[in-house]
């Protein structure tokens, strides 16, 4: 099992926003990543050099609510008391009085020019039912306010309702009070299943950009660093915790998927994570997109996103058997070791409409092995699991099943079986196949030195399947053997 070494970091970064980049502190723990909009520093402002009148407010708050409104600013940010936000519905929204850049003057006619802006707070939770503000337009500062908060903007669904166990990003987006003391725009992702990666969906020719993909595969932050030393510093920090995470996961999805079944069997997961899918465009040309891979005892199973419910697995974007499936390539595009290339891996599946081939991206040399490993080990204890496949052909005009048995191998029974006996027509171990091909249609030749000498076997459908499964049975037991490693 291994040991993970979580990483905790702190630093400024710049998040891509409305096509635009603001400077945010970005803090990294063991299960989030916690983005703050920086304060705007000092804005000094003259409330007399406007030319805007002042004008006087009345507000009625409700029950609930309070007033409605966020303010920034006071003395000791060398600014006045300016309203920052009104929340729609609440009572100053109502009053269609107020306006995101007014400063107010004063509550009930307490002066607020030099307040501090706890004073400010205080006058306004005092300030009785009925509220009458004295508030003059700023326009200097109004452009401040305007800008998109961190939490309007970045939607993150981390993961479903149904899904116990979980939480997404923290919701900072209601207002608990009608006032908010400086209140920080800030947004906390958990990290749970998200996908982090680099020139993915953004060309990123400076080497200074991170992509954070959300488990439901929607949403998307861009972060850029100062340089790309520190684009690698912090992309390492991420990954590890994403990394350190799926044990839990995986074990938290076991669990789920087998509490909501209602028979005994389920998919026991041995494996998951986000990868990138190669795809072909129109012209030849093409593109990653991410996905989700997922390993059963039996299966790989590719999804769109993390699917948190168990109507939600049971619908991949496609299913190809371990025993069907070799792992054909694994290291730099292209076999090149060139710092910089993309790590892949490789597979070929045998289908009965030929060979399926995907290549997917991985982020790290790390994320290589692990999915190397798991795919090569899955294959081998699939065989084990399953040690038997069968398929109905036709040989020499008769009609045979021929089964592949993990221990004993090639067995041609008359099809169907004679209730007196003598059905078994040949029985071969591995050790005795000389020779094995198809014609990548339908016939399967298979020759075992004996004095029938080449058999040809119809399968009355594609042969890769058998082909694919016959080469995960003799790699299983040479390594087995320790013949293969």
């Amino acid at each position: 099992m291994a040991v993970w070494t979580r990483a905790d970091k702190n630093g400024q970064l710049d998040l891509l926003l409305r096509d635009r980049w603001i400077r945010v502190a970005a803090e990294l723990t063991r299960e989030t990543l916690a983005l703050t909009a920086e304060a705007e520093g000092d804005f000094p402002v003259n409330l007399d050099g406007s030319s805007e009148a002042v004008r006087k407010v009345r507000v009625v708050k409700q029950e609930s609510g309070g007033l409605g409104i966020s303010i920034k600013g006071g003395r000791e940010n060398r600014m006045p008391i300016l309203i920052s936000k009104i929340f729609p519905g609440l009572a100053a929204d109502q009053s269609r009085a107020l306006r995101v850049g007014d400063a107010i003057l004063s509550v009930n006619g307490n002066d607020l020019r030099e307040a501090t802006h706890d004073l400010a707070v205080q006058a306004l939770k005092k300030a009785g039912k009925e509220v009458t503000l004295e508030v003059k337009y700023i326009r200097e500062v109004s452009p401040l306010f305007k800008k998109p908060s961190l939490v309007a903007d970045l939607p993150w669904d981390g993961v479903r309702p149904q899904s116990p166990g979980y939480s997404g990003s923290e919701d900072s987006g209601s207002p608990k009070h009608s006032i908010s003391s400086n209140t920080k725009d800030r947004k906390v992702i958990s990290l749970k299943m998200c996908f982090i990666s680099r020139n993915l969906t953004m060309p990123d020719l400076e080497n200074r950009l991170l992509e954070l993909h959300s488990p439901d595969g929607q949403h998307t932050v861009v972060l850029r660093c100062k340089d790309g030393a520190t684009a690698n510093s912090w992309f390492t920090a991420i990954h590890t915790n994403i990394a350190a995470l799926l044990p839990q996961t995986l074990a938290h999805i076991n669990a789920y998927l087998g509490a909501s079944s209602t028979t005994s069997t389920h998919p026991h997961l041995k494996h998951i994570g986000w990868l990138a899918e190669q795809v072909q465009l129109e012209g030849g040309r093409q593109q990653y997109r991410p996905v989700v891979m997922a390993l059963t005892e039996k299966d790989i199973l590719l999804f769109e996103s993390v699917p948190w419910s168990r109507e939600s697995w049971s619908v991949p974007l496609l299913t190809h058997p371990l025993l069907a499936t070799r792992l054909v390539h694994s290291g730099g595009t292209r076999g090149s070791p060139a710092q910089g290339s993309d790590l892949i891996f490789a597979t070929r599946t045998g289908t009965g409409r030929g060979i399926e081939s995907h290549i997917f991206r991985v982020e790290t040399h790390w994320d290589l092995s692990s999915w190397t490993r798991a795919l090569v080990q899955g294959a081998h204890a699939a065989a084990e699991l399953i040690k038997e496949v069968s398929i109905g052909c036709t040989l020499n005009r008769q009609d045979v099943r021929l089964m592949l048995h993990y221990e004993k191998g090639f067995t041609v029974t008359r099809e169907p079986a004679d209730p007196a006996g003598g059905a078994v027509l040949f029985r071969y171990p591995y050790e005795k196949l000389k020779m094995s091909a198809d014609d990548g249609i339908r016939n399967l030749y298979l020759d075992f030195g004996g004095p029938e000498g080449e058999m040809v076997f119809d399968l009355h459908s594609g042969p890769k399947p058998v082909v694919f499964v016959l080469h995960s049975f003799l790699s299983a037991k040479l390594t087995r053997m320790g013949l293969l490693t």
